[in-house]
């Protein structure tokens, strides 16, 4: 059992780090270790300069004598581990040809002399033990040490890469977002801490400006200055040229609007120009997948089963085909695809926004009561729960609010079961997820009532008995949980289709001189097809006393669209800057109506290939069943 401590000690260290990912206070203990050890060392190395740049390019949190550290150690623990791993692991082997000896002579007694020679392994004495062990164990140290500190930096690279990749695919609507605030009269500096209280609906773009606004804000840096540092910082060329661009432009007094109405088409035209190469791409992956990953596997089991049914049997070779290389080719494929096309063309579904300047969505359907109790520290009570404070002379007052305040807790505390109850379908909808929650059990359950009772047998008849109740219940799931996303997809799309003639109607109506307000309550009375329901919802809230603000967060809650969100981000905070919020509703016309026309160009483009694919995975079925 002694023999077996230092291959425990090893395993101990590598959990050990392991454990730092999960739990703060391994992680804190691990950090000041490498600090203590390698702190003083990485602080002084010459590639300093270049890691710490790499670090803020993957806007990566901490400090670069942290991350320096930790890598080291992780390099100096996983170093010495594998090295005790390498030598436990060689001994492993040496004992597996020594047990097996005369199987092993006998077996490759007819094989070439370098396979033969294995079986003399274990007759070495010492000192080529000792150098065979010492060999082994330098080399997985050394592997394991190596492969961890460059993990750790290429990590960085590739997550600065893929930074790079989606500010690009995020910039021109950050830049429209920019553009429609300058025209609306607001202030620039205000303009950039919107565009950062909002980061996470314009997504990598506004993040990287983001940081441009907590060093002006944190510092006192200037504006100027603060733009040059996020064009040396950012990993994307595009967003380091407009930044660069707009410091100058900011600097010589020029025209902001004319600078950004030029950058906004400019995007837009580089937009279209790579959606051109992005179905390009696209197309050539298809047809690629088609080729290699159906028509091939299909000539090759079609030649299988011929040779099976003439010659002898191949039914192990075609299983290996269908259940493990075909799957296995067709994920590694899906993967490549996606590093290649990654943030190019769609886009990832984005967080709601908040209320902004302070506006509290009220209580409805969607959303929370935000408005405290007074039995919080939100700041002192008023209204109700201020008749229940105590007296300062010693004695108290009756709380005539107790009896109020405790049904409004009961409320609240039943206020999501009575919501899924009174809207179950709009729910499940709204978070598919929510689905797996009853699919999952109803399939266990008829998976165990099909297979009940379990006969005993030998393995192969145990598994024939639970193959197909398995495969059922795991179709079941699958299949409910793409019905909900598909249907809450369409619905969203039937929606977002209809946002730009809902922008431009709006525009309209306010250009003619009505107010914001009276201007909803007249798009919502025509036709908008998908939307129109949820704009009735919009109007009633206005009609019932709700701020127009608050009004349209809540359709953003409801909808929740990427583009949706875009737009009510926009419109809400352009009203605070004017009342004539028509050109800005232009501009989100404009920005919606492009990126809608783009996502159908791709979906149309693809169509004939997703077709295709479908009808080529049904045959590959039909001919698995036959």
């Amino acid at each position: 059992m002694i023999a077996y401590l230092p291959l425990a000690a090893a395993v101990a260290c590598c959990l050990a780090l392991a454990a730092s990912r999960a739990f703060p206070r391994a992680d804190l203990a691990v950090t000041r270790l490498s600090l203590s050890v390698f702190g003083d060392y990485v602080a002084s190395r010459e590639r300093r300069q270049r890691e710490r740049d790499l670090m803020r390019a993957a806007h990566v949190g901490g400090t670069h004598r942290e991350y320096a550290s930790r890598t080291l150690l992780y390099a100096a623990v996983l170093g010495v581990a594998g090295s005790v791993i390498g030598v436990y692991l060689a001994a492993a082997v040496l004992t597996a040809l020594a047990v097996g000896g005369d199987g092993l002579r006998e077996l490759l007694s007819g094989q070439p002399s370098v396979v033969a020679g294995l079986t003399g392994v274990t007759a070495v004495g010492p000192v080529e033990l000792f150098a065979l062990l010492a060999v082994v164990s330098a080399a997985v140290g050394a592997a394991l040490a190596g492969g961890a500190y460059y993990a750790r930096w290429t990590l960085l690279s590739q997550r600065a890469s893929a930074r790079a990749v989606e500010i690009d695919a995020t910039l021109p609507r950050t830049v429209a977002f920019v553009y429609a605030l300058s025209r609306s009269g607001m202030p620039f500096p205000r303009v950039m801490d919107t565009l950062a209280e909002n980061e996470g609906v314009y997504g990598e773009a506004a993040t990287e400006l983001s940081v441009a606004v907590r060093e002006m804000n944190a510092f006192g840096t200037d504006v100027l200055t603060a733009l040059r540092h996020t064009a040396r910082r950012t990993p994307s060329d595009d967003l380091s040229e407009f930044a660069e661009n707009l410091a100058s432009v900011l600097g010589t007094g020029r025209s902001l609007s004319t600078f950004l109405n030029a950058q906004y088409e400019r995007y837009q035209e580089e937009a279209e120009s790579k959606q051109e190469q992005y179905l390009e791409l696209l197309s050539t992956f298809a047809e690629a997948y088609v080729t290699t990953l159906v028509a091939g596997p299909l000539f090759f089991i079609t030649i299988l089963v011929v040779i099976g049914l003439v010659l002898e049997d191949t039914l192990p070779l075609l299983r290996v085909v269908v259940y493990v290389a075909v799957p296995l080719a067709t994920f590694g494929f899906a993967v490549y695809v996606d590093s290649i096309t990654q943030g190019v063309g769609g886009t990832r579904q984005v967080r709601p926004s908040g209320t902004p300047h302070g506006h509290a969505a009220g209580p409805d359907e969607d959303g929370d009561r935000d408005a405290p109790d007074g039995n919080g520290d939100d700041g002192p009570a008023t209204g109700p729960a201020a008749s229940a404070a105590p007296r300062f002379d010693g004695g108290d007052v009756a709380d005539r609010w107790r009896t109020s305040r405790e049904r409004l807790r009961a409320y609240d505390r039943f206020r999501t079961v009575r919501a899924w109850a009174n809207s179950p379908v709009e729910h499940v909808l709204r978070s598919p997820e929510a689905v797996l929650a009853v699919a999952v059990p109803v399939a266990v359950l008829g998976a165990a009532a099909v297979v009940h009772p379990l006969s005993v047998g030998g393995a192969t008849e145990v598994v024939a008995q639970i193959d197909a109740p398995i495969v059922g219940a795991s179709a079941f799931v699958l299949a409910a949980y793409a019905l909900v996303y598909e249907v809450r997809k369409r619905r969203i799309r039937r929606i977002e289709a209809a946002i730009p003639d809902f922008l431009d109607r709006l525009a309209s109506v306010n250009e003619a001189g009505t107010s914001v307000v009276a201007s909803i309550r007249r798009v919502a009375g025509s036709d908008l097809e998908a939307l129109t329901a949820d704009l009735e919802r919009t109007r009633r809230d206005v009609d019932w006393g709700a701020d127009v603000t608050s009004a349209l967060y809540r359709l953003e809650r409801r909808v929740a669209s990427p583009m949706t969100s875009r737009a009510v981000v926009l419109v809400t905070n352009a009203m605070y800057a004017s009342g004539d919020v028509a050109p800005v509703l232009r501009i989100a016309a404009d920005e919606a109506r492009a990126t809608w026309t783009l996502r159908r160009e791709r979906r149309q483009v693809m169509l004939t290939y997703l077709i295709v694919i479908y009808i080529s995975f049904l045959v590959f079925l039909g001919v698995i069943a036959a």
